[in-house]
């Protein structure tokens, strides 16, 4: 069994505890990770802030090549991290070998965006210039369902713009982040990033600590909600991905067989644990029936398993939490509507759950108002295209939405009005570094990716000079 280490000050540390993580596909013991302490946390957070004055006045071309090379080194170790991530998260070892790869493009990308003084006058009697300047020390708090990629939307940009950082990843999957943290150990300079793992008891003294500028979260809205309390005693900066609800709205003129396994891929990937897949379906009255029958044939033929068989196309719930959530909300919601797949666990160990489909559910049921995130999808069926649009409103997310049609007219329309951060046609989840991301409503608050999502990371600061 592997020994894993937090990096703190640019060493790696043994934690002040020890803490058990699981493989969820076998519920067995897959490692012993290092658990902080709050002091090992303050520690990191002494030495980020240490190592921000040398940091920020390195030039912007040498923080990009040290992201680079944490890009090289993240390929170069792209087949342990997958194994790794695969053994810890759950998912076939073809979408974790993925998210590594995903990881190394993320930072690439960012190491092209560059943050120039923007000259807002310059007349004869003033000149005015507005400035990107670096915040201090950031708290990256990075979920169990992405840990890799979702870090990668933090740690490059913040880096790339001058800070420092504490990553701390989700307790149930911490292994592959403290790995990367061993990886950039001499790459970049003692302090300037800083890995710790807990057991969900720190994150409330990170955001709330006096030296943190910026936290950057990605997680539940109620744990968003925690972390915005947690920041406002000092109005630090903050940017929340929260959860989603993210509607469908299929049109009656699509063709439900071509359309079918689209829409399967956008609600069941990663076994539904995807902030931003599709976690209900709005299909028109008129094809329901075609539409929910080829759902239901693609789920069944879907090979659920271990992530590191060949052939497995989803893997497990990630933690027993989830697992025992998700099976809480198909009990229910096979009293108001029909199972018509899946709806069963495997007979084997681990949190496994077949893909599921539900169809004759209403809004108001739990499956259709609550965010599920895990492999069950309820279909409803509509008749009237303005009600349709008002029932995908009503929620209090507003992450994504997706309108499914062959006239891209009425698709465009319809997505015009729906309430939320991002709205797809004839596609749900398609994501890039290059694409500014971010929620309405609860599902969260400021930009990630892009270049919007780099300034994120900055002060903005003007000088008006007069001549």
């Amino acid at each position: 069994m592997s020994e894993y280490k937090m990096l703190i000050n640019g060493e790696l540390v043994a934690g002040d505890q020890s803490m058990d993580v699981l493989n969820p596909a076998t519920e067995t013991l897959l490692a012993s990770c290092p658990r902080a302490s709050e002091n090992q946390l303050n520690a990191a957070v002494a030495a980020a802030k240490a190592a921000f004055p040398a940091w920020s006045a390195t030039p912007i071309d040498e923080r990009k090549r040290m992201v680079n090379a944490i890009a090289d080194a993240i390929e170069a170790n792209a087949t342990e991290l997958a194994q790794l991530l695969t053994q810890e998260q759950g998912k076939p070892l073809g979408d974790a070998t993925g998210e590594v790869y995903g990881m190394a493009a993320f930072c690439r990308y960012f190491t092209s965006l560059d943050l120039p003084v923007k000259v807002l006058e310059d007349s004869e009697g003033k000149r005015i210039e507005a400035h990107r300047k670096p915040l201090g020390v950031v708290a990256a708090i990075v979920p169990w369902n992405f840990p890799l990629v979702l870090m990668a939307f933090k740690l490059p940009p913040a880096l790339i713009a001058g800070n420092t950082l504490i990553v701390k990843p989700a307790a149930t999957t911490p292994l592959s982040t403290l790995r990367i943290g061993e990886l950039i150990k001499d790459i970049v300079p003692a302090g300037v990033v800083n890995f710790i793992a807990d057991a969900n008891d720190l994150g409330g003294a990170l955001t709330a600590h006096p030296d943190v500028r910026k936290v950057s979260f990605t997680g539940s809205t109620a744990t968003g909600s925690k972390v915005m309390a947690g920041a406002a005693g000092l109005l630090k900066r903050i940017t929340l991905e929260l959860g989603g609800n993210d509607a469908g709205i299929v049109l009656d003129d699509v063709d439900p067989k071509e359309v079918a396994p689209k829409l399967f891929q956008s609600a069941f990937q990663n076994s539904g644990q995807v902030c931003i897949a599709m976690k209900r379906l709005y299909v028109h009255e008129s094809i329901y029936d075609e539409v929910c029958d080829e759902l239901s044939a693609i789920a069944n033929d879907t090979v659920v398993g271990d992530g590191l068989q060949q052939g497995t196309k989803l893997g497990p719930l990630q933690n027993k939490m989830q697992y025992e959530r998700v099976k809480e909300l198909i009990e229910d919601a096979g009293r108001h509507g029909r199972i018509v797949a899946g709806g069963d666990e495997l007979d084997q160990p681990g949190y496994f759950i077949r893909p599921t489909i539900v169809r004759d559910i209403s809004d108001g049921t739990r499956l259709v108002d609550e965010e599920q995130f895990g492999p069950v999808l309820p279909v409803i069926s509509y008749s009237d295209f303005e009600d349709v649009v008002a029932r995908a409103n009503n929620s209090p997310y507003g992450l994504g939405g997706s309108v499914w049609a062959k006239d891209l007219d009425r698709a465009y329309a319809i997505a015009e009005q729906m309430d939320a951060g991002t709205v797809w046609i004839n596609q749900h989840a398609d994501m890039s570094p290059a694409i500014p991301f971010g929620g309405a409503k609860q599902s969260g608050i400021g930009t990630e990716l892009g270049q919007e999502g780099l300034e994120e990371f900055t002060q903005l600061k003007v000088i008006n000079m007069a001549r």
